[in-house]
């Protein structure tokens, strides 16, 4: 078999990349506005205004 692997976990591997692919990027994009969001809040603050 291909890599090793049995022919029953290629859709078993196949589904977790499907979920986990997506899921990666909601992450990705959640953590982005996030640091953006907490950068606009301490900006100005101390007078390190740019």
């Amino acid at each position: 078999m291909l890599f090793g692997l049995e022919w029953y976990w290629w859709p078993v591997t196949l589904a977790v990349l499907a979920i986990a692919v997506p899921f990666k990027v909601k992450l990705l994009k959640w953590w982005g506005r996030q640091a953006r969001e907490k950068k606009k809040r301490k900006r100005g603050k101390w007078g390190d205004e740019e």
